[in-house]
């Protein structure tokens, strides 16, 4: 049986990299001003002008995918007699998992011999997208379905997420984190290091005194942590901060000769929560380390 893997627009991934595999994508929607647009990996709005929004003041609101669209999401692949992984966003971060599972249920209902699995990665940005990454590796390596969800479920939490944002306010409109350490935090100018812990959700870790030093935390969670650095392939996820993202791909690059990295924008679903200039850093440890 063939085995198609999909994923939705909050993995992050580049455009380029999505058409190069011919991944399939159920896209997020985000509402602006009363209008609603598509996350459509900058398409339609480019990244950089979507940011620029915000940087203007706008606050784009996010919706989650409901169940209709994951189902036809799903069933042109599941009439092709095709085999399906979904390969999804936290669960901790947004109720769309729980409408993929719904979908599968109602696909179930009118394709009883349906093979669909949903993968709750537990992960955000290219964390969900590295193990995306993971994932179509081992199809083109011919590996089963069976063989791709074990190593799935197996290794999505030692997926590290280090991260950190240049505007707190933005993380607490959003509920991610307290009013007053957003207030102490913009008052001393510290740029909060956070990260993704084993339920997928956000965790403020560190504070650091500036940008300079959050970017340098960031490095120095990857040396602590990351296992095999050689043969690992690390992904770094911005938002419009193309600048950061290359010096930090370069200082990983020169420090670990990593095997090869994934750079791409933060889409407007995540952008919305976490705000412009926000530089994440994603790769394999032994486990999530959240000291």
């Amino acid at each position: 049986m063939d085995i198609v893997i999909i994923t939705d627009s909050c993995s992050d991934l580049p455009l380029s990299y999505i058409k190069e595999h011919n991944l399939p994508i159920i896209n997020y929607t985000y509402n602006n001003q009363g209008t609603e647009f598509i996350d459509d990996l900058g398409q339609t709005i480019s990244h950089k002008e979507f940011y620029d929004l915000i940087r203007e003041g706008a606050m784009p609101t996010t919706s989650q995918i409901n169940s209709q669209i994951f189902y036809d999401g799903f069933e042109s692949y599941i009439k092709e007699g095709k085999a399906v992984i979904f390969i999804s966003f936290s669960s901790a971060l947004t109720g769309s998992v729980n409408n993929a599972i719904m979908a599968r249920h109602m696909i179930l209902e009118n394709y009883p011999d349906a093979d669909l699995t949903i993968v709750d990665t537990r992960a955000a940005s290219l964390g969900q997208g590295l193990l995306v990454h993971y994932a179509l590796e081992m199809l083109e390596g011919g590996s089963s379905k069976e063989e791709i969800v074990t190593w799935l479920e197996e290794n999505k939490l030692r997926l590290n997420h280090w991260f950190t944002v240049s505007d707190i306010n933005h993380l607490r409109r959003g509920g991610r984190i307290s009013g007053a350490a957003a207030f102490v935090a913009n008052i001393v100018d510290i740029k909060p290091v956070l990260g993704i812990d084993d339920s997928g959700s956000l965790i403020p870790i560190h504070k650091t005194k500036g940008r300079k030093r959050a970017i340098r935390m960031l490095i120095d969670k990857f040396e602590e942590y990351a296992i095999n650095p050689q043969e690992q392939v690390v992904a770094i996820s911005h938002a419009d901060s193309p600048e950061d993202a290359n010096l930090l791909a370069d200082r990983i690059k020169r420090k670990f000769n990593v095997k090869d990295i994934i750079i791409g924008n933060i889409g407007p679903t995540i952008g919305s929560h976490a705000g412009p200039d926000t530089l994440a850093l994603f790769f394999l440890a032994q486990r999530r380390f959240l000291d």
